[in-house]
């Protein structure tokens, strides 16, 4: 298993409408993106973080340069970023 992380600083009004496009884009990620397993938001009072599951770290990097990611995903959230996004991924062992 794989874990992609990306931790977005989003200001309190803003959320809403970022937990609006992750469920969105939940679906068609889990439906379309290869070796998606999982999406989970997680919602701290810092900051507000998209937990991806996958197969591979492969398919982890390539749904990061995938349309889905880099037009939609990206595109919706920017407006409301603070500052920009820290993308890690973790490989369970």
């Amino acid at each position: 298993m794989v874990y992609l992380q990306i931790t977005l600083q989003i200001a309190d009004a803003n959320r809403a409408a970022a937990a609006g496009i992750y469920q969105k884009y939940k679906a068609p990620f889990l439906a379309t993106i290869a070796g998606a397993q999982s999406k989970a938001l997680l919602v701290r009072a810092e900051d507000v973080q998209v937990l991806h599951g996958f197969d591979t770290q492969e398919n982890a990097n390539g749904y990061l340069r995938s349309e889905l990611f880099t037009a939609d995903v990206v595109g919706g959230l920017e407006p409301l970023l603070d500052a920009a996004p820290d993308v890690r991924i973790y490989q369970v062992v």
